[in-house]
């Protein structure tokens, strides 16, 4: 029963830029902000976190699907994926996101099709396959969308690698995760509705690579006056939590 979920599932992936092609797919306006972080500063396989409401996950993107990474890091710089909601999940297959009507709730009769308003080439490769924790670019299926263009901006993070494994060959992954698996269970194991959506929201916070993080975390840190003589200068906010890592 599951495969076949599974199977019909796989039909309607949907989801991510360089080389602008019309498409289909519903328009989204990209609202003009500044940077969150230069794309240009970032490695060839840049690290981001994941933050949603549910923990941290933690991705590496690949060099060698350089249309799907650096639209991505576009993205991500624009603040376009916060807030945006995970409007697909199904337990023992991916979760899904990177849909901007999912941030409009009189628009989620659309979910599913929204996007930046452009597809990107396919960058499909025999090394990359659909482990547990592998991002891919969902797309529309293969009769509407022969050259399995990818979605301007939906992903999907795998679950059940014994299940996506039929997705192999079809569909561009361009990363991998590399801590908050747990994450990815907590959100998959989310109860959901007939459409597949969570009952409870599980919202994007924001998507950032590893070094913005640090680097505003330090921002935040209190600055340290000098003391007073014979007292301890004691920062007001002490030490900073950071994410539990996977096991």
């Amino acid at each position: 029963m599951l495969m076949a979920t599974v199977a019909l599932a796989a039909l309607v992936l949907f989801g991510c830029k360089p080389k602008v092609n019309k498409t289909t797919e519903n328009n989204a306006i990209i609202t003009k902000t500044v940077p969150a972080f230069n794309p240009d500063s970032l490695a060839a396989e840049p690290v981001f976190r994941i933050l949603t409401s549910d923990g941290t996950i933690t991705v590496k993107l690949y060099s060698d699907t350089p249309l799907h990474r650096n639209n991505f890091e576009k993205l991500a710089s624009q603040r376009y994926y916060d807030g945006m909601l995970f409007h697909r999940v199904i337990n023992g297959f991916m979760i899904q996101t990177g849909d901007p009507y999912s941030k409009d709730s009189s628009k989620w009769n659309l979910l599913g099709t929204g996007g930046p308003g452009y597809t990107i080439p396919a960058e499909i490769l025999s090394n990359h396959i659909h482990k547990k924790g592998a991002l891919a670019a969902a797309r529309r299926g293969d009769e509407a969308n022969p050259q399995r263009e990818s979605s301007g901006s939906q992903f999907y993070i795998v679950q059940n690698e014994n299940n996506c494994k039929q997705l192999d060959g079809a569909y561009t992954v361009f990363g991998e995760t590399v801590e908050g698996f747990d994450v990815i269970d907590k959100i998959a194991a989310e109860p959901t509705d007939s459409h597949d959506r969570p009952r409870n929201d599980v919202k994007i916070i924001s998507i950032l690579p590893v070094n913005q993080v640090a680097k505003d975390a330090a921002a935040k840190q209190p600055a340290v006056t000098k003391p007073a003589a014979g007292t301890k200068a004691v920062p007001e906010n002490g030490v900073h939590p950071r994410p539990k890592k996977a096991n």
